[in-house]
């Protein structure tokens, strides 16, 4: 069989934080790809502006790179849990993958989960241990965790077999060596790997147009843009073509551009063929996993699996005293065009529409419980963890209480204890903040979607402690936070605009407490006996986005603007809170 020894198609994955697009930077710089004086940025694939704010990749993305005359496609996938939908689909496009293990943290749950998709899509896989530089760097123990993995995930003799390469990604330097002084500046050894040990792609170009869709895009002038690989035959710009949807039914449409990838570029293309990776617009409603082929020859590829989303929440216009003080888009109707454009290229987002008309369901921080087989099943999740040795008795104690089951216990180096639990995914919403106190910010947390279990009955977790509720609009004064501070945690400083019903602080209770925090010092013409002493409160708790919403309970909600996050109950008048609380205990009760 005829194959296309020009090219190579190859996949970059990883845990998240062990260096892929670092190293695809490095890749570009080293490659006959860019000019002598093209700079390009830290990270230059994570070009979305939340990717360049978190410093992580979310979506994925395709370049191109040229090596002695061959081009290399490679596709940067990210490392987050949370984003592993873009991961699998991405599997179907490429025939080997880089994976991409820190040596120091070694394999972590994540490293399992992108492993696992690259395995039983029979990919050729080429392991780069990186950060070989780093402080407590162990290679060779990190290697021995990566062959245990394959073992464990059912590898065949082939994968099994896989070359090695230390880098260090950030320095620009690899050897087939473990040592690191034995690094050289030169990304030559990943480039002849990739191109002695991944298979080329098969060259079946004659035969009839088989493409399909794997990535989504979106542009306002072409509109939606469907990314894949050409499998079979050839497509050019007007080629009159048929697509195959998910539904089974076929629709005609007429290819009007087709780009290719290079650098950090998009290219419009002419013509494409079998084991090139391309856009293709033309068509509005095109959708991930659909396959496009002639109209008088039409044969669908298998379709791609991807995850349904585990988790849920629901977003609503604000309704405080506080709305339309801050930022422009405040109504309902531009916050769904907002998750409508985004629909456009997530393919892991579901929104739904919800029984008022001004909110609609988006995916977290409830779980989605599913039917399997009879019974009613909820998510749960692999989670490891690292945490000083005087911490894992805390630790594990926690992980009981969220009702977590340990899987293993290890002893790491360096005076850590590696633990491995499966736990509820709602056991774990709101836990990331308890774990890091717990650990005094020493411990990694390291979770992962695993698979659909029977739900746990009779346990609700949450938030132990009430809240700290204001019972009036005003402006918080010191005087007034120097009496509620006694009962718990404050949220807000002195001279922040509160209101009722908004969340000021945590109480050190379990039970609610409303406070009056804008209650001013009466005034009085009498010299008091004693010195007057300045007035000092502890400095305020602030919480970030993902800590305010691991702060929520039921009955609370998130109030977000440009400017300002703020905690507040569902029911915002302190008497109708009240009574639906009494309401809802006497239910409880009956």
């Amino acid at each position: 069989m005829e194959t296309r020894d020009d090219i190579r198609n190859v996949a970059i994955i990883a845990h998240v934080d062990h260096g892929k697009t670092t190293l695809v930077n490095e890749l570009l710089k080293q490659s006959d790809t860019l000019d002598s004086h093209t700079e390009i940025s830290d990270r230059a694939m994570d070009s979305n502006d939340i990717e360049k704010e978190r410093g992580i990749t979310i979506l994925s993305k395709n370049t191109a790179v040229k090596y002695k005359g061959k081009q290399i496609n490679i596709l940067d996938t990210p490392g987050h849990a949370d984003f592993g939908g873009e991961v699998e689909r991405i599997m179907k496009m490429v025939d080997g993958v880089l994976l991409i293990v820190d040596a120091f943290e070694g394999t972590m749950p994540q490293t399992r989960f992108v492993l696992k998709k690259a395995l039983e899509q029979h990919l050729t896989p080429i392991v780069i241990i990186n950060k070989i530089d780093r402080p407590g760097a162990r290679p060779e123990e990190v290697v021995d965790e990566v062959l245990d993995l394959f073992i464990e995930l059912g590898a065949d003799e082939d994968q099994l077999d896989f070359p090695v390469i230390y880098a260090s990604a950030m320095n620009g330097t690899t050897s087939f060596d473990p040592d690191p002084a034995k690094q050289e500046h030169t990304m030559d050894p990943i480039f002849n790997t990739i191109l002695d040990t991944i298979p080329a792609p098969v060259d079946n170009s004659d035969e009839p147009l088989q493409f399909q869709v794997a990535m989504l895009d979106y542009n306002e002038f072409v509109g939606r843009i469907g990314i894949g690989r050409v499998f079979r035959g050839r497509i050019k710009v007007g080629d009159q073509v048929t697509v195959m949807k998910l539904d089974g039914t076929q629709k005609n449409f007429r290819v009007t551009k087709l780009f290719g990838f290079f650098g950090l570029q998009r290219l419009e293309i002419q013509e494409a063929k079998a084991g090139d990776l391309i856009a293709v617009s033309g068509m509005d409603d095109i959708f991930v996993g659909e396959t496009v082929c002639p109209a008088d020859h039409p044969e669908a590829l298998p379709l791609l699996r991807i995850d349904p989303p585990t988790l849920q929440m629901t977003f609503m216009t604000n309704d405080s005293p506080f709305v339309g003080r801050e930022g422009d888009s405040v109504t309902a109707r531009k916050l769904e065009d907002r998750l409508k454009v985004q629909l456009h290229t997530d393919v892991s987002l579901r929104v739904e529409d919800t029984d008022s008309p001004d909110a609609w369901t988006v995916s977290r921080p409830k779980v989605i419980y599913r039917e399997i087989d009879g019974k009613l099943c909820e998510p749960f999740e692999s989670v490891i963890i690292d945490t000083p040795d005087e911490y894992s008795g805390s630790v594990i104690d926690s992980m009981a209480q969220r009702k977590g089951e340990m899987l293993n216990m290890e002893p790491s180096q360096n005076g850590t204890t590696r633990l491995e639990f499966s736990t509820p995914t709602r056991g774990l919403i709101g836990y990331d903040s308890q774990f890091l106190s717990m650990t005094r910010g020493y411990g990694i947390l390291n979770h992962t979607f695993a698979e659909y279990k029977p739900v746990i009955r009779n346990w609700e977790p949450g938030r132990r402690n009430g809240a700290l509720v204001s019972i009036n609009q005003g402006k918080a004064t010191t005087y007034a936070i120097m009496g509620v501070e006694g009962r718990g945690t404050i949220f807000v400083d002195p001279g922040t605009e509160v209101y009722e019903g908004m969340i000021v602080g945590q109480s050190s209770r379990e039970r609610d407490i409303s406070v009056n925090v804008t209650k001013g010092k009466n005034m009085t013409n009498v010299r008091s006996s004693n010195k007057d002493q300045t007035a000092t409160i502890k400095k305020p708790t602030h919480l970030t986005l993902e800590e305010s919403l691991e702060f929520l309970n039921e009955d609370e909600l998130l109030e977000i603007t440009p400017e300002s996050i703020r905690l507040r109950k569902r029911i915002l008048e302190t008497n109708a809170r009240e009574k639906a609380a009494k309401k809802a205990a006497r239910q409880t009760q009956e």
